[in-house]
């Protein structure tokens, strides 16, 4: 590697970990002046505090990954624009795509510290900061995600409860339906369904079955019963954050197993999933808008060139949004709700290119 690519590369990866740097200190404290009532209302520990924004540096690092990139390539070319450094690297016979390669390099470092980050550490991060968010500021939001439970198990087999609290894995007016040809054979009904840990089993209070039969129901009757089930009590009311908190592996195969049983909520699910391999390849394809943009030497300087980054960057993100919120609100793919904002800003990223090089 010679000595332009080092000195671009030192730059790039400086500028951006300096701009992590700048950034994430400004959130912690914008989150802290909101929240600080909150903590000291519900009697918060210090030790839990600290560690909540650990995981929110993780949390929100991930999250504006593709921003602050976007703006600490636009600064730092900006400023090599500015210094007429950029002219004297092509006017010595470099090309464009040669001038081009140690942002690759770089982007190919930050893409890959955004998979692992995606992959592993911003799943941990994330069910720390949601788990904290849903005890002590929003408890309100888990208790009603956790009332008129309905959910497929299997192809056969339904089940409904009217409220349920993890915590206690207790819930209310359970009942489970099964279903064979679309006929109703046989369904079981309790007051109340609570999980035994200690003999993984369940234990209904009031039970009823009651069997479809040809011309008379049988009807069976125990004030308590201890039995199993082919469903797990998590399986009963995931939380609505579960597909953040997930490693790849994991979330992959309980989305496999979310489809069998025909879960609302796979659209939510598979863009957690699709957006691990996403964010990497967009990493590549702002860095190109990037440079397209602030290697040209402008009258306004690099006020211009951050004006223009952060407008592309502000539609990127609205995009992204957008796409999302429709894959799971509504019947809309996910896969292309993830990669529609890469394939537009793809093409425009070529555009921008090849009129750099002109």
């Amino acid at each position: 590697m010679k000595i332009l690519d080092w000195y671009i590369l030192k730059r790039y990866l400086l500028t951006f970990f300096m701009m992590l740097l700048l950034f994430i200190p400004i959130g912690i404290t914008v989150n802290l002046a909101e929240k600080i009532g909150k903590f000291l209302e519900n009697e918060v520990p210090f030790k839990e505090i600290v560690i909540y924004y650990l995981d929110f540096t993780v949390y929100f690092a991930h999250l504006l990954f593709p921003l602050f990139l976007f703006l600490s390539v636009i600064w730092f070319t900006s400023k090599l624009a500015n210094n007429t450094e950029v002219i004297a690297f092509l006017s010595s016979g470099v090309s464009f795509s040669r001038f081009l390669r140690p942002y690759m390099i770089g982007a190919a470092i930050i893409g890959g510290l955004a998979l692992f980050l995606g992959m592993y550490l911003a799943p941990i991060a994330s069910k720390g900061f949601n788990e904290f968010d849903y005890k002590y500021l929003h408890p309100d939001r888990k208790t009603t995600q956790d009332r008129n439970v309905f959910r497929q198990i299997n192809e056969k087999e339904f089940i409904y409860v009217s409220s349920f609290d993890l915590n206690q894995k207790l819930g209310v007016n359970f009942t489970l339906e099964h279903i064979e040809n679309n006929k109703l054979t046989y369904k079981i009904s309790a007051k109340s369904i609570k999980y035994i840990e200690e003999d993984t089993i369940y234990r209904l209070v009031d039970y009823v079955k009651r069997t479809v039969g040809p011309i008379n129901d049988d009807l069976v009757f125990e004030k308590s019963k201890d039995t199993l089930f082919a469903f797990d009590v998590e399986d009963l009311t995931p939380v609505i954050y579960i597909a953040e908190i997930l490693p790849y592996n994991q979330l992959s195969r309980f989305i496999e197993k979310e489809e069998m049983r025909g879960s609302s909520n796979i659209g939510r699910y598979k863009l957690v999933l699709y957006r691990k391999w996403s964010l990497p390849v967009s990493v590549f394809i702002l860095t190109i808008i990037a440079v397209a943009v602030s290697s040209i030497k402008r009258r306004g300087g690099m006020g211009v060139n951050l004006a223009v980054g952060i407008c592309i960057a502000m539609v990127f993100v609205f995009f992204d949004k957008i796409f999302g919120v429709m894959a799971e609100q509504s019947n809309f793919p996910p896969i292309i709700a993830v990669w529609f904002p890469n394939v537009i800003f793809g093409i425009l990223a070529v555009y921008l290119l090849q009129n750099a090089k002109r």
